[in-house]
């Protein structure tokens, strides 16, 4: 179980601007970012740099256009930056909730593959407070979706709690769950350094369809037939159900807001974490925004 109250909390945005550049994990391309701080009720928006017009991309549920491998965002125009779970999940992780997110393409950097090297820069960089107060998405009623043996769900609780399952063929991975408490800061040391991961046996086939160009043993974890093809191995033996809950994490973020419920998550993604967000906005009863 993840618990982290929001209540009594202030907006904060970045202390100053952050620069980082790194390269696209489905794209290959070489990007480049700088986090601006952003105004009360901004949010965390998304600009496209390398776009004169209409280049604005709020990071909201309603603006989710895909979610293969990713979560992708778009604005009305069809302007899309791809990728954004892992910095999303990292700016919810360190309670930012106002920032202009320059970036001059369509993808976040994948950085090593998890949320610690945004988690590094925002905490070097520093957090200001705003003095108003965060808008919370108190949970009222139970919201399900499922797919197939997938399914996502969230109810009423007294602060922010997720739960996550997987269960996987290879047998390096099999069934994995995670509880944790994340309190006192810890979404830095029990999430936000699980890496992102796939199997060696698709690589040729996702490259074949454009995907996971970037991808390296730098920026992912890759599971062999027989053994993890890192040489430094894993960072927790449950590495793969934590990074499911760090791109959670992310996902959810796009409520605009920080929610205050608990999540369960069983063999869910990113379409069903969506799908969940899309749910729970489409009833007025679901929640509350206090």
């Amino acid at each position: 179980m993840i618990a982290n109250s929001n209540l009594s909390k202030k907006q904060q945005t970045v202390q100053s601007e952050i620069f980082l550049n790194g390269v696209g994990l489905h794209s290959g391309n070489e990007v480049n970012i700088t986090i601006h701080p952003a105004k009360v009720n901004n949010g965390i928006k998304f600009i496209r740099t390398d776009l004169a017009n209409n280049n604005i991309i709020d990071a909201l549920w309603s603006n989710v256009s895909s979610t293969n491998l990713c979560t992708t965002i778009s604005n009305n125009n069809g302007v899309s930056v791809s990728t954004v779970e892992h910095l999303m999940s990292a700016l919810s992780g360190m309670h930012i909730d106002n920032a202009n997110i320059l970036i001059n393409n369509s993808e976040v950097p994948i950085m090593d593959g998890s949320s610690l090297p945004f988690v590094e820069l925002l905490e070097n960089n520093g957090v200001k407070s705003q003095g108003i107060d965060r808008q919370i998405i108190l949970i009222k009623k139970e919201v399900l979706v499922s797919n197939n043996d997938s399914f996502a769900k969230i109810t009423p609780y007294k602060q922010f709690s997720i739960d996550f399952e997987i269960d996987f063929e290879s047998h390096l991975i099999n069934k994995q769950a995670c509880q944790l408490q994340l309190v006192n800061g810890n979404y830095k040391s029990d999430i936000s350094a699980a890496r992102t991961f796939g199997f060696e046996k698709d690589v040729d086939y996702l490259r074949a369809n454009g995907l996971a160009l970037g991808g390296s043993l730098e920026n992912a974890v890759v599971v062999g037939e027989h053994n993890i093809l890192n040489k430094e191995g894993l960072r927790f033996d449950d590495e793969f159900v934590r990074h499911k809950i760090l791109d959670s994490i992310g996902d959810l973020y796009l409520a605009g807001n920080p929610i205050q419920g608990y999540f369960y998550g069983s063999k869910s993604g990113h379409y069903l974490n969506n799908q969940l967000l899309r749910k729970l906005f489409s009833d007025n009863s679901n929640f509350q925004i206090i």
